[in-house]
């Protein structure tokens, strides 16, 4: 009996190795970066993929992103920090979108109608992708989704170059922005 459980849960494992995310070499979530850092650009990985619904219509991806910097908010109506941090991204946003980085707030765990008061009470101008199962951190890269909010930044070729837990302020992401905006693409 024992060596039949032994091989079915060995067979398990092989085929769960090859399913996994990162097995095709994409991005698989360890630890947070430090705040400020990035991962290195010959160690960063491909995010993985999602395409989402905006909370006001129409969708958008990852393939939406390729070609700038992209920071994926990771928040939700009821997560107090969120409430804080929010307009602050939306200023970097704001000063910031027209000069390659691109900002998508991915509103997971919540009721749509309560995003939409939270977008309209923050002024948030950015897109907003509705995730009420968390399905796009996992997609990611297995995210840290449990707690909220955090961010991932994504270099101009879509990999991952950095995850920051926590609540972050504009001053926090301003050397790294300006960092990823003078790599070259590949």
């Amino acid at each position: 009996m024992k060596r039949v459980v032994l091989a079915l849960l060995t067979a398990l494992l092989a085929v769960a190795a090859c399913t996994s995310p990162g097995s095709n070499g994409s991005y698989v979530f360890t630890s947070a970066t430090a705040l400020g850092k990035l991962i290195p650009a010959a160690d960063r990985k491909p995010a993985g993929t999602f395409t989402g619904d905006l909370i006001d219509g129409g969708t958008l991806g990852t393939a939406d992103l390729r070609g700038k910097v992209a920071v994926l908010n990771f928040w939700a109506s009821w997560c107090a920090p969120c409430r804080i941090e929010s307009p602050q991204l939306d200023l970097v946003y704001r000063r910031l979108k027209d000069k390659g980085v691109d900002f998508i707030g991915i509103d997971t765990k919540d009721a749509k109608s309560n995003a939409r008061s939270f977008v309209h009470d923050f002024n948030i101008s950015y897109p907003i992708v509705f995730d009420e199962n968390g399905e796009i951190a996992i997609r990611l890269g297995n995210l840290p989704a449990r707690g909220l909010p955090f961010s991932v930044l994504l270099d101009k070729a879509g990999k991952v170059a950095a995850v920051y837990v926590g609540e972050l302020t504009a001053k926090d992401l301003q050397g790294p922005l300006d960092a990823l905006r003078a790599e070259r693409q590949p």
